[in-house]
């Protein structure tokens, strides 16, 4: 419910009166003399989705467009006729005047917006790189991400220039600031070897998560969307919501500064797509959203600029979002064929090991350290580590030329094939679920390799 409170200019009194009688609205009149070109203050209880239709009954009979008008959150209203009223007005969407006052608070002052967004993108690269699925997910509860994200939306369908403005230049310096936070600190980390030597972030389960993007990435983006403009035009607190837009845009942006700081190109294509993927989605649906719902502009002659405006926005997004599909379609496949692919590497090796020369080898682990994704982008050689167990510690002779032959012949790749046979023997009694676990330092192994 709302309280709406407005002066009426002068000789306008009782047009304004006779408005909200037609509309059945209780009212209370008070002199106005305050101001001259005013003569009376009405105010007056309404359902929340009649502010902008009786606003509008009420500009049609002489209240000035950019007049004094004030709406307020109502608590309760003691009326026989409010219920009445209600009845009429089933929806529960804002008012134009109150979806621009809700963005524009949403979208935080600039010093706010940089400091929140450096912290958040920080606390998200250090949840990544320590795998800490809570670290990230309060570093999205502190991201100011939702403003911005239908700022320029509600700019663009309610044509007003300066939000729209501000909401696209806040997303643009919040993901580039975000970028550039996670590089910086990744940096750091790793010159100041906070993590082990020989850390590799793209293996970290929750950077992992952000490095295949396909076609369900859009589930996120699409739902955030929705959720943040009904959070905006039904009243509803934005906290949840803006976590759920972060959750879609931060860690992502955090990962592309991962892989900048430790030299992974594909780690940055991919988790760059699915950045741009998921900004350009939560875009679409909001604006679609919004000019669906029956949002224009005050004044009539800029409805025209605003449709125009946005139906060029649209298309240009649509266009972007059709171009990054197909990336995240072939994405898709190629994921499984890297599947694939690598199930048949790890059976070309069993295979070679289930041979009567190797009957006493036997096979610890197999690792291959290149996808097909890098090896068709960048040219990069496919190397798999074969670590077994032997009786004298020492690998078998000509295993790793038998397992590049047998991949080659099989599958026409030509391999670096390496060869470690380590010790897994332990105290009795003792657990160990991995090799890794067994051997925890892979230099004292043996090795051959074959090139």
């Amino acid at each position: 419910m709302r309280l709406v409170h407005v002066l009426i200019p002068i000789g306008k009194t009782e047009a304004v009166l006779d408005e909200l009688d037609a509309e059945g609205i209780d009212y209370a009149v008070s002199e106005e003399v305050g101001r001259g070109e005013y003569e009376a203050q009405v105010s007056f209880p309404v359902p929340t989705s009649a502010v902008e239709p009786v606003l509008t009954r009420l500009r049609n009979v002489g209240i000035e467009d950019d007049g004094y008008t004030i709406v307020l959150s109502a608590e309760t209203v003691v009326s026989k006729r409010f219920a009445d009223v209600r009845a009429q007005y089933t929806d529960l969407s804002l008012s134009r005047a109150e979806l621009v006052s809700r963005a524009e608070e949403m979208a935080p002052a600039l010093s706010t917006f940089v400091v929140m967004t450096i912290v958040s993108a920080v606390v998200a690269t250090t949840g990544l790189l320590s795998n800490s699925a809570a670290v990230i997910i309060g570093a999205m509860i502190i991201a100011p991400v939702m403003g911005p994200a239908i700022s320029a939306s509600v700019g663009s369908v309610l044509y007003e220039p300066k939000l729209f403005r501000r909401g696209v230049g806040l997303q643009v310096l919040g993901v580039s600031l975000a970028i550039v936070s996670a590089l910086a600190f990744s940096i750091l980390v790793k010159e100041a070897l906070l993590v082990p030597p020989g850390f590799n972030p793209i293996e970290v389960p929750q950077v992992q998560e952000r490095l295949t993007p396909n076609v369900l990435s859009l589930v996120l983006a699409i739902g955030a969307g929705v959720a943040a403009v009904f959070s905006l035009t039904r009243g509803v607190s934005s906290v949840l919501v803006g976590a759920m837009i972060a959750v879609a845009l931060v860690p992502p942006a955090a990962t592309v500064g991962i892989g900048i700081a430790w030299n992974a190109p594909l780690a940055v294509f991919e988790a760059g797509t699915l950045l741009l993927v998921n900004i350009l989605a939560v875009n679409l649906v909001a604006l679609s959203l919004l000019w669906v719902s029956g949002y224009r502009p005050v004044l009539e002659d800029q409805t025209g600029y605003a449709r125009k405006r946005t139906l060029q926005l649209l298309g240009i997004i649509v266009f972007a979002l059709v171009v990054l599909g197909l990336v995240l379609t072939f994405v898709s496949l190629l994921s499984v064929a890297d599947a694939q692919f690598k199930s048949n590497l790890t059976g070309e090796v069993t295979d070679v090991l289930a041979q009567n020369q190797y009957q006493g080898v036997r096979l610890v682990e197999i690792r291959i350290d290149v996808s097909l994704l890098q090896s068709i982008l960048f040219s990069e050689e496919v190397e798999i580590t074969v670590r077994v167990h032997t009786e004298d510690g020492t690998p078998p002779v000509g295993l790793a030329d038998s397992i590049r032959s047998e991949i080659l012949a099989d599958q026409g790749i030509d391999t670096v094939v390496v060869v470690e046979a380590v010790d897994v023997s332990r105290p009795a009694g003792e657990t160990a679920t991995t090799a890794r676990q067994r051997v925890p330092l892979p230099s004292l192994a043996a090795r051959a390799v074959s090139r």
